[in-house]
């Protein structure tokens, strides 16, 4: 790949594979998303998307002898990330706004622009490896298990692995900011951002009364209730819970409790001890493959939030087109619907899809 187009986000990961490309020989051109209106958000400035974040990358292109472009993807942002973040909390679910950007707006837009400007390849900041052979393209996990983000790619399609590059893949965080600080990049020290881009006060229920109904069953008072059904509290909107909360569910109870499952349907939050959290069967939706789908009774391990453990897994149905159940050796707490399960074959990301259910020893 000769000409190649990087996404630059303003921090320093993209900053160091921008110039990483420039290093080996790469021609190579900047890009960085405009993907909300900043006007609108306050403190917009902190996250690695606002206008401080343009001017950074606009910065290290200048240092690295770079062209760079702002795109304004806001409108396709809003729709495919931000619509989608609201839609799924109304559900009673939790989503991961990163995996969805990377499925849905960032990688694809990025594709399309790349082609438009004549560049053979597209560059992120992420800490994932891809090799690319004859017989294709493989996504693999980061070397660093620390810094590893192959889970929010399990929806890339396909048909774009031969184009991409990683140049971060076999680094750590602390080489690439040493990386970054020998390069006299304005961007080594820059801290990571740790919110939600477009919830920079940090409290998402914040977006959710602002682009809801005024009066909302996702923001209403409901019952919580046991596994068998005793309503033994209230809560004031099942859209601030997720699965394994234990938070905000008020005392009085001799063990700690936790949240089980919400039901959309009735407001209702369901809550118990820890030990009915662990689910063993899961049903994945919206599934993505990088390559062929495995076959039913294929072993792999598995993901299923970000941060959490490789789990051994079956797969126990495997649909090309949407679903798949897995099956785990052990069964894991707070399996999430709205999260991401990600299907490994040892560092080899097979691909992934949207938490849909989980059961403990019983068929979904």
């Amino acid at each position: 790949m000769n000409r190649v187009l990087v996404a630059m986000s303003g921090g320093v990961d993209s900053s160091v594979a921008a110039a990483l490309l420039v290093e080996a020989g790469h021609e190579v051109v900047g890009v960085t998303m405009k993907t909300f209106c900043y006007s609108d958000i306050p403190s917009h400035g902190k996250t690695c998307c606002g206008l401080d974040g343009i001017m950074d990358a606009r910065r290290v292109a200048d240092t690295l002898g770079i062209a760079h472009y702002v795109f304004d993807v806001e409108e396709d942002f809003t729709r495919d990330v931000i619509d989608d973040f609201v839609a799924e909390y109304a559900r009673g679910r939790t989503p991961n706004p990163c995996v969805r950007c990377n499925s849905n707006t960032k990688f694809r837009d990025l594709f399309e622009r790349g082609r438009a400007l004549g560049c053979d390849g597209i560059a992120t900041g992420h800490y994932v490896r891809i090799h690319h052979h004859e017989e294709g393209s493989r996504l693999l996990r980061g070397l660093d298990d620390a810094k590893d983000q192959s889970y929010f790619l399990w929806g890339l399609p396909p048909s774009m692995l031969p184009t991409l590059l990683f140049p971060l893949g076999e680094l750590t965080k602390a080489e690439v900011r040493a990386r970054a600080r020998d390069l006299g990049l304005v961007t080594a020290d820059k801290p990571e951002s740790q919110e939600i881009c477009f919830v920079p006060t940090g409290d998402y229920r914040d977006l959710l009364k602002k682009r809801l109904e005024t009066i909302h069953p996702a923001l209403e008072p409901g019952p919580l209730v046991t596994s068998e059904g005793e309503v033994v509290g209230k809560h004031s909107g099942y859209a601030g819970f997720t699965v394994g909360q234990r938070k905000g569910l008020g005392g009085g109870f001799p063990d700690p409790m936790f949240v089980l499952q919400i039901r959309a349907d009735t407001r209702e939050v369901v809550i118990g001890p820890r030990e009915e959290l662990f689910r063993d069967l899961v049903k994945v939706q919206e599934v993505n493959w990088l390559g062929h789908a495995p076959e039913p009774g294929h072993r792999v391990r598995t993901q299923l939030r970000y941060r959490a453990p490789l789990v051994e897994a079956t797969v126990r149905a495997a649909d090309v087109e949407d679903d798949m159940i897995l099956e785990l050796d052990e069964a894991q707490p707070a399996i999430t619907p709205g999260q991401s399960a990600v299907v490994f074959e040892g560092d080899r990301v097979l691909g992934g899809g949207r938490i849909a259910g989980a059961a403990l020893g019983a068929a979904l």
